[in-house]
């Protein structure tokens, strides 16, 4: 059993990246649904920069720099042209998608250089490690799993204890009042959208360079549409995120659990339980009425200062 929790994380881990991204972008009041476009985007830059040139730490910047490049171009069309989000948020998921195809394409059936593999090898924090139970699970992995735990942590000092999180909750609750107050919104928005793509894009290299660590299209299969549901499943709280990130991930492997146990199940039907999973999440979560629990006012309200 610690062995298949240990097995959820490393599942969960693309997802917490690309939750904890979308998480930021909404709470600024920009609803991005480009999340599964970006993690492409990140994806195949990070398997090309490793490919090329067998650097893991260049591997991973470009992998940041193609998700918050993606996310950029979202921000310039809905921020300052002030285009629909939805529609916007749904064209980049199509052009992420083509770009990656395009890059990609070259180094189908390619594998990443053992360079990168070898750095991405379990690291075992001392002391840690011997801990009953959540040692072996949380603390006997790789140093990307552990940059996860760590973006969660900031994400929620920055958040909930911090003036400049406070002023990004001000915009994505209201937008004109934080204008009033003298918060700049336009830099805001910018820069949580930008963040929060770059970390999409980390996702996205995770699958590529650690997941599976040979280049195929389809590298993502809907992980990123799984990170926007993890958003409202999560309440905007980055720690909920995080657990939400290594059920789903535990989801997802869960067939090939029960397949070597010994039972037959239809791979179809193992595939699905994510996304089924998901529905019935988004379906529940609709239903809470808690204020802590309800998205930013102003999510996916475009502003236009002129009109205060």
């Amino acid at each position: 059993m610690t062995a298949f929790l240990a097995a959820c994380v490393v599942a969960g881990t693309p997802l917490v990246f690309a939750t904890v991204g979308e998480l930021i972008t909404e709470k600024s009041g920009s609803l991005n649904l480009g999340v599964e476009g970006m993690m492409l985007m990140g994806a195949v830059m990070g398997f090309v920069a490793a490919y090329n040139t067998g650097n893991p730490m260049l591997a991973i910047l470009c992998a940041a720099l193609a998700g918050a490049g993606g996310a950029l171009i979202f921000a310039i069309i809905t921020v300052t042209l002030r285009a629909n989000q939805t529609v916007t948020g749904l064209t980049l998921t199509i052009f992420g998608t083509g770009f990656a195809s395009f890059v990609g394409q070259p180094k189908i059936g390619f594998s990443v250089p053992g360079t990168v593999s070898s750095f991405f090898v379990k690291a075992p924090i001392p002391l840690l490690e011997n801990i009953p139970i959540l040692g072996p699970i949380f603390f006997k992995q790789d140093v990307f799993v552990y940059f996860a735990y760590a973006v969660v942590i900031i994400s929620c000092v920055y958040l909930y204890k911090t003036r400049l999180g406070l002023n990004m909750r001000a915009v994505g609750e209201n937008a004109a009042a934080a204008d009033a107050s003298g918060i700049n919104v336009t830099l805001y928005k910018y820069a949580h959208i930008i963040a929060g793509g770059a970390l999409c894009g980390l996702g996205g290299a995770y699958l590529s360079l650690i997941r599976v660590p040979i280049w195929q299209s389809d590298v993502v299969t809907g992980r990123g549409w799984i990170a926007v549901a993890l958003v409202i499943f999560a309440s905007w709280n980055p720690v909920k995120a995080l657990v939400g990130a290594v059920f789903f991930g535990g989801l997802s492997i869960l067939g090939l659990r029960l397949q070597a146990m010994g039972f037959t199940i239809s791979q179809y039907l193992v595939d699905m339980i994510p996304y089924l999973a998901t529905v019935i999440i988004v379906i529940i979560s609709s239903h809470k009425k808690k204020k802590e629990n309800q998205p930013p006012a102003d999510l996916g309200n475009n502003y236009f200062r002129e009109e205060r």
